[in-house]
């Protein structure tokens, strides 16, 4: 990207103006402050019962990997909804597509652009996560292995934006479908998992092994996988293994009936890593036959 002067450009504005810099003293002082009173209840209640409630320190990282996660799924496709759509409304895409640069570096440079600008609000939060490295619990490799979900649901996010922004011609258009595209893949393949396991514990089910109420099992079958594709379930796995509940609720295979193992339930985390990435490189491949010369 150093030599992409769309990239180059971007930073430039966004680095120097205010909203930035007002975006990061408003996100951290709320993820300071927050984090600043959840350890002065936990010190007062030192004093009245004398004793250490480690988990509420678990809580306070949970809470903010939540929040932060959050921001991405819901503001990146905001972000980069009216990436390619603006600078149509703007008139100013045909001048691009004149000069040297090719249909590809305009949208990766507006898809980079708008990534380090989200990672620059994620890595500034890193040290109040830190906090909870003074009492344990936490670990660097848990770090890591939250910072590549995150940037596995940012580039996914980004990519539906960006796809939606160079196929539709108005940003409106464009922020709707593409909030409209996460909603179904967030929300529909968890409905539709949930429909299957209904229908399974009905009487006659295809996957429906009891016919008492008490003992009724039942499972969702192959739509489980369909959740590979969703960057929440990524997120959820990634949290759950970090405290310790999946192995207490069985992970992935326990969530809709009973699953049997498998080498992608075993590795769900990186699968679905791996899936939200390929499912970003056709995006914007999409993207740029969308914006190529000669393309309406």
């Amino acid at each position: 990207m150093k030599g992409n002067p769309i990239y180059k450009r971007e930073m430039t504005v966004s680095s120097r103006s205010f909203r930035l810099a007002l975006a990061l003293l408003v996100f951290n002082g709320i993820l300071a402050l927050v984090a600043l009173l959840n350890m002065y209840s936990t010190m007062v209640q030192v004093r009245v019962t004398a004793e250490i409630q480690y988990k509420s320190f678990l809580d306070l990282y949970i809470f903010v990997a939540v929040l932060e996660f959050l921001m991405l799924i819901f503001i990146m496709p905001a972000i980069t909804a009216g990436a390619v759509s603006g600078e149509r409304e703007r008139r100013t895409l045909d001048l691009m597509l004149s000069t040297k640069m090719s249909a590809a570096q305009i949208v990766l440079g507006k898809l980079a652009a708008s990534l380090s600008t989200m990672m620059v609000l994620i890595i500034s939060s890193f040290p109040i996560l830190a906090l909870v490295f003074v009492y344990g619990g936490v670990t660097v490799r848990d770090i890591g292995i939250l910072l590549v979900c995150y940037g596995a649901a940012a580039l996914f996010a980004g990519s539906l934006g960006i796809c939606c922004s160079a196929v539709f011609g108005k940003t409106t258009f464009s922020t709707v479908a593409a909030y409209g595209l996460m909603g179904i893949i967030v929300g529909g393949t968890y409905g539709i998992n949930q429909l299957a396991l209904f229908f399974s514990r009905m009487p006659g089910g295809a996957y429906l092994t009891s016919q008492t109420a008490e003992t009724a099992t039942g499972s969702s079958g192959g739509f489980l996988y369909l959740l590979l594709f969703n960057p929440t379930t990524t997120f959820v796995m990634t949290m759950t293994r970090l405290t310790g509940r999946e192995q207490l609720g069985g992970g992935i295979v326990r969530w809709f009936g009973n699953h049997g193992e498998s080498i992608v339930s075993r590795n769900w985390v990186g699968c679905s890593v791996m899936i939200q990435i390929l499912m970003a490189a056709l995006l914007v491949r999409t993207a740029v036959r969308a914006v190529g010369p000669g393309k309406k």
